[in-house]
């Protein structure tokens, strides 16, 4: 009589036509064994996907609007679809944000549909990470297998700054999960040298381009390698596919550009960040070259350090405190890996699998760490999440991939290595954060045993693994969860439980946030809320940061002016051309901003300067619930444009 295991048996064929083809293999191998591996494998990876969404969502909504810069954006959108199309800061579209409007379409979808909340604002970033996590797990699995893959989930989703950003309005969280989306493609079109996928990939990378510019481009190079050398089809296919792929690139992400250029600028808002109301400087300038060279207002700003330009550029610097706690956990294991793997597939043949999934994750992980640490101009501690990928990636796979060959000393060292250098970093950062600072005893001691087993040839693989995994991730989860369980707030957010101070005297004391002038939570008085709903204006009040002014739009609903742009530095409007508004009636008040002239050039070169010092010698201040405002409708005041 036939078992009803046996894979000859007509139940079993019928069941092998019903299940994707990828299973047949399992179970033409063994139905119980292979099945029951099939179900811890998908029990596990649900339980990742939960547990990221568990960590990205639980107490979300005490952040408020987080970053109520890109919230406000959002909201406009809501308002005008001029606004939505172009990322303005303000539904009359004085002006953009100074990042391109992607990661705003998908905050300005949930807003419409569900309301202005924090959750509407903040839940799709939540999801892009849960996304991010899953795609990732889906790119490192194709190559090395699920456990590969649910390391590197694992890695990624107890990124302290991962986790921040996941739980925060910023452009980081799309960013990051679009080039994860790429590479997952980047693979697929590796492993039959398929122009379709690659194709993909250069759609998702020019989409990445529409949330932060050049940034989006770092990954790049890894990728194009990658292709290039393993590919399975012939030389001149591949590099044709590759030129295919970087059209896709340029088509997704240029409509918009073109839109932007070819546009009267009395017709669109003023570009944010730019000097001359030109996307193209945009892209060349503030978000580009002069992030690299501080250069197109990216100096340092008046008032303030942190978060900002540093004299600390040079190979260390993601190691340093300030970015370290953030980012680099995990940064010394995956250099170790990297090494490691690159020994190992040094010789294998042109199209290896693994060999050409080493060059994608570490051309992103080499490519990203160099510019973030040479470059001069504004780079702020979250940027660095962008790395976490690739991190993640490496760590996931060099474990996996040194486990396999524990029985080669030399694997065994480079695991132990591996270990090791993960555990004495983790001990050097929590001794800096001061946080708990006697548990960073118990992590090196921990770190001592898994370096001891993973040395070991003769360990028992049921000791090993917990071990390593204990000694891997216990630190940056606790610092996961300590990031997920406060608040936070601000322009420049940072993970962890950081020694902070409240910069404001109005500022909320539960929010955390790093102290510089672009800070902003600022509290608006309901007095000053509803004289700002009084009457039919363009604009109900001008300030001169977008900051102050997402502040005020947020909280009466109306739209505000920031002459000034992002930093006060946009030459978004002249004296003479303000002057022609006010005359015209479509501005109510101006409010100064909370902390001053903040930009990063002299007052006197500053259009914004020059308008609040004619508003100041041209009206006399009214004060609304203890803050200084401006009418400009006062009577007995004539204004010659």
């Amino acid at each position: 009589m036939t078992s009803t295991l046996d894979p000859s048996s007509p139940s079993i064929r019928t069941l092998e036509r019903a299940l994707p083809r990828e299973w047949n293999e399992d179970l033409r191998g063994g139905l119980g064994t292979r099945l029951r591996g099939r179900t811890w494998q998908r029990e596990s990876y649900i339980g990742l996907l939960i547990g990221t969404a568990l960590l990205y969502v639980i107490g979300l909504s005490a952040s408020g609007y987080a970053n109520q810069f890109y919230a406000a954006a959002a909201q406009s959108g809501t308002h005008n679809w001029t606004a939505f199309l172009f990322g303005s800061l303000d539904p009359s579209n004085f002006i953009t944000v100074d990042k391109p409007p992607a990661a705003l379409w998908i905050m300005g979808v949930s807003v419409k549909i569900f309301g202005l909340n924090s959750w509407s604002v903040l839940v799709p970033q939540a999801l892009e990470g849960v996304a991010s996590v899953a795609l990732l797990y889906a790119a490192v699995r194709r190559v090395s297998g699920h456990k590969a893959g649910l390391l590197a989930g694992t890695a990624l989703a107890t990124t302290p700054i991962a986790t921040l950003m996941f739980r925060f309005d910023n452009p980081d969280a799309l960013l990051v999960l679009l080039m994860t989306a790429a590479a997952y493609a980047t693979v697929r079109a590796i492993e039959i040298a398929s122009a379709r996928w690659l194709a993909l990939m250069g759609v998702l990378l020019g989409f990445a381009f529409l949330t932060k510019m050049m940034q989006s481009l770092l990954v790049v190079p890894g990728f194009a390698i990658a292709y290039l050398i393993a590919a399975p089809t012939s030389a001149r296919r591949r590099v044709t596919h590759v030129l295919m792929a970087t059209g896709s690139m340029v088509v997704a992400a240029g409509w918009w550009i073109a839109l932007v250029e070819l546009r009267p600028a009395g017709a669109r808002p003023y570009i944010g960040g730019s000097n001359h109301n030109s996307v193209l400087e945009l892209i060349a300038g503030y978000n580009g070259l002069g992030r690299l060279t501080g250069s197109s207002n990216n100096g340092a700003i008046n008032g303030g350090t942190g978060g900002f330009s540093s004299s600390q550029t040079g190979l260390l610097r993601l190691f340093r405190s300030d970015m370290g706690s953030q980012i680099s956990w995990l940064l010394p294991a995956a250099f170790v890996a990297l090494a490691a793997l690159v020994s190992i597939v040094w010789r294998r043949p042109r199209t290896d699998a693994l060999r050409a999934s080493v060059i994608v994750w570490g051309g992103w992980l080499v490519v990203t760490a160099l510019v973030l640490s040479f470059a001069s101009g504004i780079i702020h501690r979250y940027y660095t999440v962008a790395l976490a990928p690739g991190i993640a990636a490496l760590v996931g796979i060099g474990v996996v991939e040194l486990g396999r060959r524990r029985k080669q000393p030399s694997a065994r060292w480079w695991l132990a290595a591996l270990v090791a250098a993960t555990s004495i970093w983790a001990f050097a950062l929590w001794g800096y954060v001061g946080w708990h600072s006697d548990v960073r005893w118990v992590l090196l001691g921990a770190g001592a045993v898994a370096t001891w087993f993973a040395a070991r040839g003769r360990a028992r693989i049921a000791l090993v693994v917990p071990a390593v995994v204990i000694s891997l991730f216990a630190a940056p989860l606790a610092y996961s969860v300590q990031t997920a369980d406060h608040p936070q707030g601000g322009a420049i957010p940072t993970a962890g439980p950081m020694r902070i101070t409240r910069p404001h005297n109005n500022a909320p004391p539960h929010i955390r946030s790093q102290n510089n002038p672009l800070w902003r939570s600022t509290h608006v008085p309901a007095a000053l809320t509803q004289a700002l709903r009084v009457g039919r204006y363009t604009w109900s009040a001008a300030t001169t940061s977008d900051n102050d002014a997402a502040s005020l739009e947020l909280r009466s609903g109306t739209s505000v002016m920031a002459i000034g742009g992002y930093n006060g530095t946009d030459p978004a409007i002249s004296l003479a051309a303000f002057k022609r508004l006010v005359a015209a009636g479509k501005i109510h008040y101006y409010i100064p901003d909370a902390l001053g002239y903040i930009g990063s050039t002299a007052p006197q070169a500053s259009y914004a300067y020059a308008i609040e010092r004619w508003i100041k010698a041209t009206y006399t201040p009214t004060r609304i619930a203890d803050i200084a405002v401006y009418d400009l409708r006062q009577a007995g005041v004539a204004v010659q444009p």
